[in-house]
């Protein structure tokens, strides 16, 4: 469906492991041009794929990393926000500057992200998609977590009025525990993940599917939307 001669590109976040590299491998095999993202390098190794370093956590580096990206004149189709942290901690437990990391991360971020891809996303096909988490309706012993994640569905739904009139679509993608390096990281311990009833957890290439559904032509008429990919843990 998509008449364009030019490539696509998307901005990625995170593409160093897990479900960011999974999505970065999903859109190359699909002939998109990938401004990746991360603090470390990729092991992705292709053409299309152009990596900036930058942890996203540290005040300013977000704008450094922007600044570094081809000519305002380069449009940019699709933007995923997929860099993500976790710190557990029942009520009292959790150190104010773990929650300070994640709400830079997932809420001030995304924000900063957004506002610089958007001027240079073409009318009528601009996509933008968050990677959120199931744990966004809350979860115990997360809640700064859980906050970070719903705080991340009132930005898309947000934006995505605002964004509508041009035709870019703004959604979330939440995925429930997942295998990636996430689920065996030292800083969660004692919040083990839960196994979800469909007897295994989620693959990061399953996030990528829907994620990379979602930035096609198919989905313009999906905007403002959580989407959970849970294993059925929600239910």
């Amino acid at each position: 469906m998509n008449s364009e001669r030019r490539p696509r590109r998307a901005l990625v976040t995170g593409v160093s492991s897990g479900i960011g590299a999974a999505i970065a491998e999903r859109l190359l095999q699909e002939d998109w041009l990938v401004e990746g993202i991360s603090r470390s390098a990729p092991a992705i190794d292709h053409p299309n794929l152009r990596f900036t370093p930058a942890d996203l956590m540290e005040p300013g580096a977000a704008a450094e990393a922007l600044a570094g990206l081809p000519p305002a004149d380069a449009p940019i189709d699709a933007l995923v926000h997929a860099a993500g942290v976790m710190r557990v901690g029942k009520l009292g437990e959790l150190a104010a500057d773990d929650a300070r990391a994640m709400w830079r991360l997932h809420v001030e971020a995304s924000t900063e992200l957004v506002e610089h891809v958007v001027p240079r996303m073409p009318d009528g096909g601009g996509r933008i998609v968050l990677i959120g988490s199931r744990t966004a309706q809350g979860a115990a012993g997360r809640s700064q977590y859980a906050a970070t994640k719903a705080a991340m569905v009132g930005l898309a739904r947000s934006w995505a009025l605002e964004l509508a009139p041009r035709g870019i679509t703004v959604n979330v993608v939440a995925p429930g525990a997942t295998d990636t390096p996430m689920l065996k990281d030292p800083n969660r311990t004692g919040v083990p993940p839960k196994l979800p009833p469909i007897g295994r957890f989620i693959k990061p290439e399953e996030v990528a599917a829907l994620t990379g559904f979602l930035l096609s032509d198919w989905a313009a008429a999906i905007t403002g939307q959580q989407i959970l990919v849970c294993g059925g843990a929600s239910l």
